[in-house]
């Protein structure tokens, strides 16, 4: 029981301080990460995804429930369709915060096609910077 608590803790921290630099990053405004910058400089959509997304969404993708419920995002029949994990990394859902101003367009798209050609998915189609920025 100890252990669980503890993991369910780390996990709140994880989120909670994702959550709170993308709610300060809320200021530099929207142009900011078009102009090829951001606080987050990790490369390639392993990179971000291993840095950025597993504090939530766990190392293996299946998600998590304890504080909070963060959706499984492997085999996740919601990626098949590409715009829609662009527009939930850039614009929030629920409980995921934006990182549209702490990732570039670049980063996002590396992110959704990692995230959507790993963990049991197998979507093909890829997404460019220019899908991202077109839903900005």
């Amino acid at each position: 029981m100890k252990f669980g608590l503890m993991a369910g803790a780390v996990v709140l921290g994880l989120c909670v301080s994702s959550a709170a630099i993308a709610d300060g990053a809320q200021d530099m405004g929207a142009g900011a990460m078009n102009r090829g910058g951001g606080p987050y400089s990790f490369q390639g959509g392993q990179a971000i995804f291993t840095n950025v997304c597993q504090g939530c969404h766990m190392p293996n993708a299946q998600g998590a429930v304890g504080a909070g419920t963060y959706p499984a995002l492997a085999k996740n029949a919601k990626l098949e369709v590409a715009g829609y994990p662009v527009a939930v990394i850039t614009h929030g859902q629920k409980a995921m915060p934006s990182f549209g101003n702490l990732l570039n367009d670049q980063q996002v798209a590396d992110v959704v096609n990692y995230i959507r050609t790993h963990f049991g998915n197998a979507y093909k189609d890829k997404v460019s910077p220019a899908d991202v920025k077109a839903q900005r």
